[in-house]
């Protein structure tokens, strides 16, 4: 029992270092083409969640998306925000550490919406996160 505290502020320090922002939208102009990205940021160093994030995400994609990731409307991309190759994207999402994005490109216009709370608040729960996830993209591929 003595440790409970100790262990409650663990789990604190653990998830506040991976969040990132909350939910937010932000306008960049681009010149890729017209499509969505679903972005999954994280660093060398993940926990549990962090993992499961990307696993599910992956899951959602290859199980709902397979016609529109044909299609190139859809793609799924993993970036190591510790690698240097990827510091320019990851400062433009803002993403220090794990970080879900979904990016709309459209009219060379790139639209970030944040997903990082929903993420950890669901990553774990494959069911619950896939559905939630496959509405959200599923949202943004109406709007290309």
């Amino acid at each position: 029992m003595k440790y409970l505290p100790f262990l409650s502020f663990a789990f604190l320090l653990v998830f506040t270092a991976c969040q990132s922002q909350d939910e937010g939208q932000v306008a960049v102009t681009t010149e890729a083409g017209t499509k969505v990205e679903l972005i999954d940021f994280y660093g060398t160093h993940r926990c549990f969640t962090c993992k499961a994030i990307e696993e599910n995400a992956k899951f959602t994609v290859d199980t709902y998306f397979q016609d529109a990731v044909k299609a190139g409307k859809l793609e799924f991309k993993t970036v190591n925000v510790d690698e240097e190759e990827n510091y320019q994207l990851a400062e433009r999402f803002e993403a220090a550490g794990t970080a879900l994005f979904i990016n709309v490109i459209k009219d060379g216009k790139e639209q970030h919406i944040d997903l990082t709370n929903f993420a950890f608040t669901k990553g774990t729960e494959k069911e619950a996160f896939s559905s939630e996830l496959k509405k959200k993209i599923e949202e943004q591929l109406k709007r290309l």
